[in-house]
């Protein structure tokens, strides 16, 4: 197998009927959840919670990516950290990773299982540094790197993706529903709009969905499949 990676933003057919009571404000191949666009150096910082997923295991290789990052939404460029949930061989597989394209993912050395509580942040620091912070509250262990980049900080996103297995898009593991919450953007509220919302399409059909923003607007669901599902009651 080659290796496996994240990917930039690509747009998807939006042939299919996504619900009318809460449209999507984009479509992608491969990424659903939140994007927000600024101009150049809008994005500093960006953080959020989520618990890890559990996939079903299946008999055809899928995969999943939870993460945050800067960039990628509308440009080449993209930091990120997240928590892979794959189904391979009939077994499922979990383990935390960061990545700067056009490199490949580095896999972070620790546990991850599902219904761990993970916190993520990346932050711009001086002379095109940036710290990329993942952490297991559940397990435990902080991962912290600083690693250069020079994208435009353009963009900012809090997403579910099929990541690509070298050139192509993986077909999306059946990860169920999984919750982003306390979503931050330079330190502040992310205040999320409905037009940031985006849907996975993959074959002519709805693979995730995510909710409308919570009450608060810094946080979500993303359910496997195409059902818009209720925006989380919790105010965090």
């Amino acid at each position: 197998m080659q290796r496996k990676g994240s990917a930039p933003f690509r747009p998807a057919s939006s042939a299919v009927r996504p619900s009318r009571s809460a449209p999507p404000g984009w479509v992608s191949g491969n990424w659903s959840g939140y994007a927000v666009q600024g101009k150049k150096n809008s994005y500093r910082q960006i953080s959020a919670y989520w618990v890890v997923p559990r996939v079903k295991p299946s008999k055809q290789d899928r995969f999943s990516s939870a993460w945050i990052g800067i960039d990628g939404f509308g440009n080449p460029s993209l930091i990120q950290t997240g928590t892979e949930q794959d189904s391979i061989n009939g077994k499922t597989v979990y383990y935390p990773w960061w990545e700067i394209l056009p490199a490949a993912e580095t896999r972070i050395d620790r546990p991850v299982s599902p219904g761990d509580l993970m916190f993520a942040k990346i932050s711009r620091l001086p002379n095109r540094k940036w710290l990329i912070l993942l952490r297991n509250k559940t397990k435990g262990w902080t991962f912290k790197t600083i690693q250069t980049y020079t994208g435009p900080g353009a963009t900012a996103e809090w997403i579910m993706e099929a990541p690509s297995i070298g050139s192509e898009i993986a077909t999306l593991a059946n990860y169920g529903k999984i919750r982003f919450y306390s979503g931050k953007l330079n330190r502040r509220n992310a205040n999320l709009k409905p037009s940031d919302r985006g849907i996975m399409v993959q074959q002519g059909r709805i693979v995730s969905t995510p909710s409308l923003p919570n009450k608060t607007k810094n946080g979500f669901y993303v359910a496997y499949g195409s059902k818009l599902p209720r925006s989380p009651r919790c105010k965090r």
